[in-house]
């Protein structure tokens, strides 16, 4: 890490400066001799912590000079006292620097860890393609805190001859679990969504992969470990769409003129997948239609719940309604995560994916290994 005075604002950059300037006047000032050196060290020493290495060595050298010409003055230069002083002033940009280096190895850890976690969210959860068929697609993830680059929430888009099928899902808990459930998830999606006719199938399908590999994880995760789920297919004609909701929020449809927004809440809500042993049957799949240009907005609870300042739930439906038209999925995403992010004020303690797909009026048919046979 080259430089860590970028992470910071420029208020606070200037603070070791500002001690400088203070320590220097008060030295000056002061009916005793030196009273400002506590605060010239501090300057030395925020800066190491602050500042890159350039500005962390001109503060030291800035500080030693103020002192070197305050000794001058005050006739100490050439004692022992100056010499301590001097000396004590030295050590003082010494242990800056050291502090500066010390922060930037551990910046330079951290950021090889981020570099990794990436990676491996690139590699469990790629970016969709931007169009599949007559289907515009945009998808965003975004963990809870910046340094977790990877987290439990998941989509998923693929081609099928049955149609393009889609997931979204948020696997309870966090860390390495959910990243390993989120894994085996996207995985059985792959597989089962492109061989099974109908959307319980598939979910039954994911229902079974789940429990197979929670059969060899710890017992906490077998008893209180479930992904909740939505399941979408687009009918081969694009006239309208499939939803099975397995305890999941329902989604978004987006009218083509961006004034409605409307919450396609399941009749009857499914368990979440992994919660198959407790005998309930899984709901019928429900059938909506779906025109050209409309918006289909797939969200996790990172965004249904996060609150205001006042604990209050963001409701996508009221707050999108009337902004549009929209151009494109992109479009819808990049307003929707703007929106949410004004109404909490601040960091979130869940993760947030989303996934938008718009029906346009024409498209060439997507190709690649998703694609049916002709």
């Amino acid at each position: 890490m080259a430089s860590t005075s970028t992470q910071w604002p420029r208020y606070v950059r200037a603070a070791p400066w500002a001690l400088v300037v203070a320590g220097l006047v008060w030295d000056s000032l002061s009916p005793a001799d030196y009273w400002g050196d506590p605060m010239v060290a501090a300057a030395s020493v925020l800066a190491g912590a602050l500042l890159s290495l350039r500005d962390t060595i001109a503060v030291g050298a800035a500080v030693l000079v103020g002192i070197l010409v305050l000794t001058v003055l005050d006739g100490s230069v050439g004692t022992t006292a100056g010499y301590l002083e001097l000396a004590n002033t030295a050590f003082a940009a010494l242990i800056g620097i050291w502090v500066n280096r010390v922060v930037a190895r551990h910046g330079r850890r951290l950021q090889a860890v981020r570099s990794v976690a990436e990676t491996a969210q690139r590699a469990v959860l790629p970016a969709p393609p931007a169009r599949v068929g007559r289907l515009e697609v945009a998808a965003r993830y975004r963990a809870a805190h910046t340094d977790a680059l990877i987290g439990g929430d998941a989509y998923a888009l693929q081609r099928t001859p049955f149609g393009v099928r889609a997931l979204i899902a948020d696997v309870r808990g966090k860390g390495l679990p959910a990243v390993a459930a989120v894994s085996v998830l996207l995985g059985a999606f792959r597989e089962h969504a492109d061989g099974l006719p109908d959307l319980g199938a598939v979910a039954d399908g994911l229902e079974h992969s789940l429990s197979r590999e929670a059969a060899e994880a710890a017992e906490e995760l077998r008893m209180e470990g479930f992904i909740t789920a939505l399941l979408v297919e687009f009918t081969p004609g694009h006239d309208g769409l499939r939803l099975l909701n397995c305890g999941h929020p329902g989604p978004y449809l987006l009218s083509a003129d961006g004034r409605r927004v409307r919450r396609l809440d399941a009749r009857e809500p499914g368990l979440p997948l992994g919660m198959g042993g407790l005998g309930v049957g899984r709901p019928a799949v429900e059938e909506w239609p779906f025109a050209a240009g409309d918006t289909l907005l797939l969200v996790t609870d990172g965004v249904t719940e996060a609150r205001d300042a006042a604990g209050r739930f963001y409701d996508p439906a009221q707050r999108l309604a009337g902004r549009g038209p929209f151009d494109g999925p992109g479009r819808v995403i990049d307003t929707l995560i703007r929106d949410v992010d004004r109404w909490t004020g601040g960091p979130r303690d869940d993760d947030m994916a989303v996934l938008a797909l718009t029906e346009s009026a024409a498209g060439s048919p997507a190709s690649g290994p998703n694609s049916p046979p002709r």
